[in-house]
């Protein structure tokens, strides 16, 4: 592991250090002084996995499979304890759907690539924006941001900052403006412009699936009058302190729109980071980003063996 690497495993344990710390030492109590599995023991790790919000369905899942391994295995330690259940989370994820998608310095299939950004008020939407940004711009891409969340007050504002942060350009219209037009702009300009990745904000409404539906339609269908396969993504963001309704969400905007990755942030104001694997598992949708900080460089891929390995750990 070189050193940028490490810095970014340290960044990564330090922002999951509330679940890390709730996590290691219930499995710590757990685990002490024994060498087998046993009814009490699953019972046990059931209840630290849902405390930790990795959900039922997921949870059930997990002792299933250690279950199934401690019939034709035999622990000699507690460490040998602890990394059978981290080998277990970590396989877990990785039957899963893709693990990332291609690094920020990769190249891209094909230029303008347009990132439809969706998700509700408060999630950490503006913010992932900027992130996502600031990765592309430093991997030295072209970046544009279409500011198309004409609808919340003070939002484009919000946007411009961070874009200013992040040292890219912003394309708006201001409050009140339709959102369809924002994007046909930005995405002739990055035509023009010959961007390479063009970031589109989106309203972050839910209560009225039928209106959501219909201005996402209308922003995709006008983006593709300038690129024909545009968006290339639909990333939607979830806000990981909110655990299971996060979930909820994530159901919610799967019925709008085809939404191929997840960007989950705020782990770092949490000890119930296990959400993670729940998403995972249940959706079905890869998750392909965490916020593990305020920072503008705290978004980072999500990789699964690492993020397991940042939340066990060796107790």
């Amino acid at each position: 592991m070189g050193f940028f690497d490490k810095f970014k495993f340290s960044r990564l344990k330090e922002g999951l250090s509330k679940t890390r710390d709730t996590f290691q030492e219930n499995l710590s109590k757990l685990t002490k002084g024994r060498t087998e599995i046993d009814e009490e023991f699953l019972e046990e790790l059931e209840n630290i996995l849902v405390s930790a919000d990795v959900g039922v369905e997921t949870t059930l899942d997990i002792v299933d499979r250690i279950t199934e391994k401690a019939a034709s295995a035999t622990y000699r330690s507690e460490e040998e304890l602890n990394g059978m259940v981290m080998s277990v989370m970590q396989e877990m994820l990785l039957d899963t759907a893709e693990e990332h998608p291609a690094d920020f310095e990769a190249p891209l299939p094909s230029t303008p690539y347009v990132i439809l950004i969706v998700g509700v008020n408060g999630a950490g939407k503006t913010t992932s924006i900027a992130k996502l940004a600031h990765n592309y711009h430093k991997a030295g891409k072209k970046v544009l941001i279409a500011a198309a969340d004409t609808f919340r007050a003070a939002a484009v504002e919000q946007l411009r900052i961070w874009a200013d942060r992040a040292g890219v350009p912003m394309v708006s219209q201001g409050q009140g403006a339709d959102p369809a037009s924002v994007v046909f702009d930005a995405v002739s300009s990055a035509v023009s412009r010959q961007a390479d990745v063009v970031l589109v904000d989106t309203a972050g409404r839910l209560h009225n699936k039928a209106n959501l539906m219909a201005e996402l339609s209308k922003i995709m269908r006008v983006a593709r009058k300038k690129v024909p396969e545009a968006p290339h993504e639909v990333l939607l963001v979830l806000d990981g302190t909110t655990g299971q309704n996060a979930v909820a969400q994530a159901r919610e905007f799967s019925k709008c729109v085809d939404v191929t990755g997840l960007v989950v942030t705020k782990l770092d104001g949490t000890a119930k980071g296990g959400i993670v694997l729940s998403i995972a598992r249940e959706l079905h949708l890869p998750v392909k980003y965490i916020g593990v900080g305020e920072k503008i460089e705290d978004l980072q891929i999500f990789e699964r063996e690492k993020f397991v390995e940042a939340i066990i750990g060796r107790v």
